[in-house]
């Protein structure tokens, strides 16, 4: 399974160190990690850049345990989640830590609330690279 990882807050490397553990203690063994990138805010404008990585992630957990798991890692690190008042959907704001499921083997997902692949991550380099970097060495 690969998960993205983004942060622009705080010790953004620190914050995608303490992710990777904590997804190795609650999720699965991590057993490949990307690159960091750089990158400006998607989908809203701040004045904090992202850093964001992929990594890959072996579990025995079903995709639904790995979202609620990954939103508890998310929670315990800070993150708040903002929800536009009128329409209902969820806001793109700056965050300690964002954790994405992309891909879990070759399962197709589409709920409410989780769909695998990811339906964004052909539109997002901050994906896309550091997905393409760790892909190339997977058998």
């Amino acid at each position: 399974m690969f998960l993205g990882l983004g942060t622009n807050l705080g010790d953004r490397e620190g914050n995608i160190r303490q992710a990777v553990r904590l997804i190795g203690e609650r999720v699965g063994e991590v057993t490949r990690q990307s690159s960091l990138i750089e990158t400006e805010p998607w989908g809203f404008e701040s004045e904090h850049r992202f850093l964001n990585a992929v990594i890959l992630c072996e579990t025995s957990q079903t995709p639904r345990q790995v979202l609620e798991t990954t939103q508890q890692i998310e929670r315990d690190m800070g993150r708040k989640k903002i929800t536009n008042r009128k329409s209902g959907s969820r806001t793109y704001s700056d965050r300690p830590i964002d954790i994405d499921i992309l891909l879990y083997d070759d399962l197709t997902v589409d709920e409410p609330d989780l769909r695998i692949p990811h339906p964004l991550m052909h539109e997002r380099d901050f994906v896309m690279i550091p997905l393409e970097e760790i892909k190339k060495v997977v058998p």
